[in-house]
C-alpha cells in the first residue's frame, strides 16, 4: 500500500487494493456535473446576513465551523447535521460538511474553507476512504461547484492552516452570543421554512393517532409512536429537530422522557413532544396530550382544560414591545390559580408566584417557552438583555407550551391527580399587532381533540 493510501480513512476489516484494481479505478469515468443553476436554500439571503455579522467585528477575521464527525460506535459516526450558525451564514445544510469552515476576512470577504471532490484519476480516496470518499458516503462538489452553489470564493480545506488569527465561533463567547442575537428575528424566507416544518409536524401527528390501535397491541407502544413520526419526518423533511418525545402515563411527567419504551395504556393519556425539521435545518416544535380512549376522563379534562387556559394566556401576551417573560407569567399566574383552587398549593396563589416562593414550580418545573429556529432552543447563546429579559419584535418565532407534571409519587397530591402529565405546545410567529398561531392544523380544545381522534380513527379517515 502507497504512503497516501495509508493515510486514508480505512477500516479494519478493508480488503488490499491491487495495483490492476488501481489502475482500473483511475479511468473510465464519465462526467457528473450537478446542474448549473443549483442554489443553495435561502440563497438571496445569505448576504446581507454576512454582511451584518462582518459589521458586528470590523476588521477582524472570523472562522464559523461547520462541526466535526462524532463517533457512535468504533468507525461508525452519528449521522452530521451542520451547526446551526454556519448554516445560516452559508445555505449548506448537508451531511457532506464535516470538517468545513466559513471564514469572513478582516474586509469582510466570505470564503468557504471545503474538502472538495477527490479527483478519479489519482489518489484513489473517492473509493479508498471510508470517511470521506464518494463511493462510501457520497458526491461532495470541487470548488468550482462549490462556488456556484453558495456564491462564495472556496478554497482548499487545507488552506485554513495559512490563515493568520481570528476568532473561532466555537471558542469565542462573544462571537457566538452575537450569531444568536442575529438570527432572533427571522426574515420572510425563515417564517416559510417554519411554517413548513410545522404544517409537515401536523401530518405527523395525524400519522400519529391513525396508528395507535397497531400502538396499544405493541409491548413498546411508545417506541411505535416514536417510529411512526420519525418516517413522517424522514420522508418530508431532514428528521426530526430533536428526540421525540412519546410519553404515556405516568412517563409524561419527565420533562425530558426520550427513552419510550413503555407501554400504552388505553386508560392514559400520551404526551407527543415532536417536531419535523426541514432540508433547510429549520424544525417545528409542537406537543399534544392525547386520551390513548380517544376520550378525556372527568379528571384528565379537568387537567388539560386549566393547562389550556393557562397557554391561552400566555398566547395573548404576546405583541411587540412585550417582555419576553410576560407570556411565562400569565401561564404561571393561571397554573397557580387553578393549582390553588384544586387545594393542592398550600399557600394563596399570589404568594406562591413571588420569586421568594415559587411552590406552584413543584407542580410545573420549566419555562412556558422559547425561541424556535434552526435549533429547537434557539438563538440560546444570545445575552440575557438581548433575549430573556429583551422584548419581543415582530418577526421573531416562539413557543409557547406551559404544563402540569404530577408526579406519580408525590404525596401532595389526591391520588387521583398523580401520574398525570399535560403540556399543550404551539409555535407562533411575532406580528406587528400580536402573534400568529402557525400550528392552527391541530385541535387544541378537550372537544376539539376527541372530535379529531375521532375522525382520524374511522374507517374514513
Amino acid at each position: 500500500m502507497t504512503a497516501r493510501a495509508a493515510q486514508l480513512h480505512t477500516g479494519s476489516h478493508d480488503l488490499p487494493v491491487s495495483d490492476a484494481l488501481a489502475r482500473s479505478m483511475a479511468d473510465g469515468w464519465a462526467p457528473s456535473p450537478p446542474p448549473d443553476d443549483s442554489r443553495v436554500p435561502g440563497f438571496e439571503q445569505l448576504t446581507g446576513r454576512r454582511a451584518r455579522l462582518a459589521a458586528r467585528f470590523p476588521g477582524e477575521r472570523l472562522l464559523i465551523p461547520a462541526g466535526e464527525l462524532k463517533v457512535r460506535s468504533h468507525d461508525c459516526d452519528h449521522r452530521f447535521r451542520p451547526h446551526s450558525a454556519y448554516a445560516w451564514l452559508t445555505g449548506l445544510t448537508g451531511e457532506d460538511q464535516p470538517g468545513h469552515v466559513l471564514v469572513l476576512e478582516p474586509d469582510g470577504e466570505p470564503v468557504l474553507y471545503l474538502r472538495p471532490r477527490s479527483p478519479r484519476e489519482k489518489g484513489g480516496e473517492f473509493y479508498r476512504d471510508r470517511k470521506y470518499g464518494e463511493f462510501w458516503v457520497g458526491r461532495r462538489p470541487d470548488l468550482a461547484e462549490a462556488e456556484r452553489l453558495t456564491g462564495v470564493r472556496c478554497a482548499h480545506l487545507a488552506g485554513l492552516t495559512r490563515l493568520g488569527p481570528g476568532r473561532d465561533a466555537s471558542r469565542d463567547p462573544e462571537l457566538a452570543s452575537a450569531l444568536s442575537e442575529l438570527r432572533l428575528v427571522k426574515d420572510p424566507w425563515e417564517v416559510a421554512q417554519l411554517q413548513q416544518a410545522v404544517d409537515h409536524t401536523a401530518t405527523g401527528f395525524e400519522d400519529v393517532v391513525r396508528a395507535l390501535p397497531s400502538a396499544l397491541r405493541h409491548p413498546r407502544g411508545e417506541r411505535w409512536i416514536e417510529g411512526v413520526f420519525q418516517l413522517r419526518a424522514r420522508a418530508e423533511g431532514n428528521g426530526t429537530g430533536y428526540e421525540t418525545i412519546a410519553a404515556a402515563g405516568a412517563h409524561a411527567c419527565v420533562l425530558h422522557w426520550t427513552r419510550n419504551d413503555g407501554p400504552l395504556d388505553p386508560r392514559q393519556l400520551l404526551l407527543l413532544d415532536a417536531g419535523v425539521e426541514t432540508d433547510a435545518l429549520y424544525t417545528a416544535d409542537l406537543t399534544r396530550t392525547l386520551p390513548l380512549s380517544g376520550r378525556f376522563s372527568p379528571v384528565q379534562r379537568r387537567v388539560y382544560e386549566l393547562v389550556l387556559a393557562a397557554q391561552d394566556a400566555g398566547i395573548a401576551a404576546l405583541k411587540p414591545g412585550a417582555s419576553f417573560r410576560d407570556f411565562h407569567r400569565a401561564c404561571s399566574t393561571v397554573l397557580a390559580d387553578g393549582l390553588a383552587d384544586w387545594g393542592v398549593l398550600r399557600v394563596p396563589a399570589a404568594q406562591a408566584l413571588t420569586a421568594e416562593s415559587g411552590l406552584h414550580r413543584r407542580y410545573t418545573l420549566c419555562s412556558s417557552g422559547h425561541m424556535l429556529g434552526l435549533d429547537v432552543h434557539d438563538c440560546a447563546r444570545a445575552r440575557a438583555e438581548q433575549y430573556l429579559d429583551g422584548v419581543l419584535e415582530e418577526g421573531q418565532v416562539l413557543t409557547v407550551e406551559p404544563g402540569l407534571y404530577l408526579q406519580p409519587d408525590d404525596t401532595t397530591l389526591p391520588p387521583e391527580l398523580r401520574g398525570i402529565g399535560v403540556r399543550i405546545e404551539d409555535d407562533l410567529v411575532i406580528t406587528a399587532d400580536g402573534a400568529r398561531l402557525m400550528s392552527t392544523a391541530l385541535p387544541r380544545t378537550a372537544d376539539a381533540v376527541e372530535e379529531w381522534m375521532d375522525r382520524l380513527l374511522s374507517p374514513s379517515g
